[in-house]
């Protein structure tokens, strides 16, 4: 990932614990899939979780939004479950209704999104497990 780097674990720890609202965009309402179990933690830690999906109506007892556009308010953050090559549209719709950090899940990867994110003044995680992350760095309390 020639160009970017993740930032330091002590300003991911910083980051998780100065936001308190969630668009998961690509969660899923089957239980069985990584979107739906790292959701379903982030909200047992506090979170407040807005499932992005079209295909969904509710997820984890919350609305299901069917984009970020579709949003009735700012979020903190966004966290990806979607290929690479579909991040940099996600990005640009997170522009303006993301406030603070954009995570890309294990696997996402897309330096140009990354890229623009940080551009458009927003912290970005790429490539690795937000609900790992959060385990190593906080754990539920």
């Amino acid at each position: 990932m020639s160009g970017f780097s993740n930032p330091a674990l002590a300003e991911i720890r910083t980051l998780l614990q100065s936001i308190h609202s969630i668009a998961v965009v690509g969660l899923s309402d089957n239980p069985a899939r990584p979107s739906h179990r790292v959701a379903a933690y982030l909200q047992a830690a506090g979170y407040q979780i807005l499932p992005i999906n079209p295909m969904i109506r509710e997820a984890l007892g919350q609305p299901a939004w069917p984009d970020l556009a579709a949003l009735p308010g700012p979020v903190d953050c966004v966290c990806i479950f979607r290929r690479g090559e579909e991040a940099p549209a996600i990005i640009e719709a997170a522009i303006g209704k993301v406030t603070r950090l954009v995570w890309m899940q294990d696997q996402v990867v897309s330096l140009p999104a990354a890229l623009r994110a940080r551009e458009a003044g927003l912290a970005v995680v790429m490539n690795d497990c937000m609900l790992r992350r959060h385990q190593s760095l906080i754990g539920l309390t």
